[in-house]
């Protein structure tokens, strides 16, 4: 999103991404969002889920075209959608918490990190990234003008908005 009004966001996800270890944000409008993309991208099938976990997860899931079987396990602060790297990480915030994959952050108003509402994905996949960042925007690419953008890829409205990243910047 190259768009002026956008460049917090994208500051955004430059400090979080280095905060956490990763080497790319890429910051939406929900960690539920964060987790569909992921596994749209990843293109899942059954996924082996935490038996207690929130609703919209196995949700999210489902949309993505996969199916959850749930297994009931002790967890804390975060957990792996198993066999696929997605970790959702909806309540562990600290630094250095990337360890690879597609780690699924939320910004949620009762988080470690509580902007109101948000998601991110963090991520040292360069071409996962540029997947992400259209889908994350209706399959739009950011940096061409609307009226001259050729949409390529499927895609759906989740970005995170300025006001929320600026937020975050602030708590960070």
């Amino acid at each position: 999103m190259t768009s002026p009004a956008f460049a917090v966001v994208e500051e955004f996800e430059r400090q979080m991404a280095s905060f956490a270890g990763a080497k790319y944000g890429v910051a939406v409008a929900s960690c539920t969002d964060a987790l569909f993309l992921s596994c749209k991208y990843l293109k899942v099938g059954e996924v082996i889920l935490l038996a207690r976990t929130y609703i919209s997860v196995p949700m999210a899931i489902i949309h993505a075209g996969g199916k959850v079987r749930f297994l009931d396990y002790h967890w804390t602060g975060k957990y792996l959608l198993t066999p696929y790297p997605i970790v959702d990480g909806a309540l562990r915030m600290c630094r250095g918490m990337y360890n690879g994959g597609f780690h699924c952050l939320s910004f949620h108003m009762r988080k470690l990190l509580p902007i109101g509402r948000g998601g991110m994905i963090l991520t040292d996949d360069e071409r996962a990234v540029k997947w992400f960042c259209k889908a994350r925007l209706d399959g739009r690419d950011g940096s061409v003008p609307f009226m001259q953008d050729k949409v390529d890829q499927e895609g759906w409205n989740c970005y995170m908005t300025p006001e929320q990243a600026a937020r975050g910047l602030q708590l960070l």
